[in-house]
């Protein structure tokens, strides 16, 4: 299962660092004087940061953009091949219904084999129960984001915000392998969704480039096992233009982060 492999790879690693590749290759070739591959210069990116990461998360539209998909696709078997204890995360934030979000979950679970995939869970519960058909994939909700338009319906509803009734209903279903994404500059609500589901695993971005605290962040979503939260780190890992030891400062940045992030003191 999902969680129970996120939890094994947590442990060994005595880290929650999420690394998230979000590679736009058109920016970072500017590092390089001859432009490599994207699935080189991904699997390199792989091998530097192996060591420190508890997921990958890969967000499927730096890809997809560019009309790469089936390097996506190679670069998550990649990991599978040689980093198998690692979990593949495929930040795509899906939301549909019916037939349509079928599809998308087996492209988010065959097609590309990824362990867990990110959902938008607004357009009703049955645009999430195609992917919890999958029983041994995760599924992470997106349930209070970091954006500012965001709060406009996140935040709505009389008796509670729409986001906290997300949360409330992960909670109500007991299922280990359903997450949820609460950004890292919304502390209230990280507080307020660890108190509904306690038990739930978080994934929170926002850290570095978006001016998420690290420390409240860990202070309101750890359990008190130090486990409960994935905390995602892209541009402040992979992010280094103009400098001619790239590989070698992105591992200094994912070492920092991972050592922040422990979950034994």
């Amino acid at each position: 299962m999902f969680l129970e492999a996120l939890e094994a790879r947590t442990r060994h690693v005595n880290s929650c660092l999420c690394v998230g590749l979000d590679i736009d290759l058109r920016e970072m070739s500017a590092n390089f004087s001859d432009s490599p591959s994207l699935l080189e210069f991904a699997k390199t990116l792989v091998r530097t940061t192996s060591r420190f990461a508890c997921v990958y998360k890969f967000n499927h539209a730096f890809f997809a953009a560019q009309g790469l998909e089936e390097e996506l696709a190679q670069i998550i078997a990649y990991v599978k091949e040689s980093y198998p204890t690692i979990p593949v995360i495929l930040d795509a934030k899906r939301g549909d219904i019916g037939n349509t979000a079928e599809r998308y979950a087996e492209e988010a679970f065959a097609r590309y084999n990824a362990d867990a995939v990110t959902v938008n869970p607004y357009l009703g519960w049955d645009s999430v129960e195609p992917f919890l058909r999958y029983r041994e994939k995760g599924v992470i909700l997106l349930c209070r984001t970091s954006n500012k338009g965001s709060t406009w319906i996140q935040e709505s509803g009389e008796e509670q915000p729409v986001y906290l009734k997300v949360a409330e209903r992960v909670d109500s279903e007991k299922n280990p392998n359903l997450l949820l994404v609460v950004g890292a500059t919304q502390l209230e609500a990280l507080s307020r969704v660890r108190e509904i589901a306690p038990s739930t695993t978080l994934l929170v971005p926002g850290i570095g480039a978006q001016g998420g605290n690290l420390s409240e962040v860990l202070q309101r979503a750890r359990r008190s096992d130090g486990l409960g939260v994935i905390i995602n780190c892209s541009r402040s890992i992979i992010a280094h233009p103009d400098v001619d030891d790239y590989f070698s400062r992105v591992a200094e940045s994912a070492a920092r982060y991972a050592q922040l992030m422990s979950i034994r003191k």
